[in-house]
């Protein structure tokens, strides 16, 4: 099971976009953790999207679809859908 996700932080009011594979908790305890990268600007991260799919290339294609979009708006109607 693979996972395209979208992360929201009140702090910096911005959204980042991932996939990972089935260790979601996992992947979003690395986003909090201390290392460089975006998601290091801040420690308020939280899930407000999830999808699942059977394969690693459709949780990646689904994630650049949404980057490609470059819509908060998109990215907003998508996080009130979960």
């Amino acid at each position: 099971m693979y996972h395209c996700y979208i992360l929201y932080s009140k702090t910096l009011d911005r959204y980042y976009i991932g996939s990972c594979g089935s260790d979601l908790e996992g992947r979003l305890s690395r986003h909090l953790s201390n290392h460089k990268g975006f998601t290091a600007k801040a420690k308020d991260w939280i899930v407000v999207h999830i999808e699942k799919y059977e394969f690693k290339t459709e949780a990646l294609a689904r994630e650049r679809v949404i980057k490609r979009k470059k819509s908060r708006k998109y990215i907003e109607r998508l996080a009130q859908l979960s």
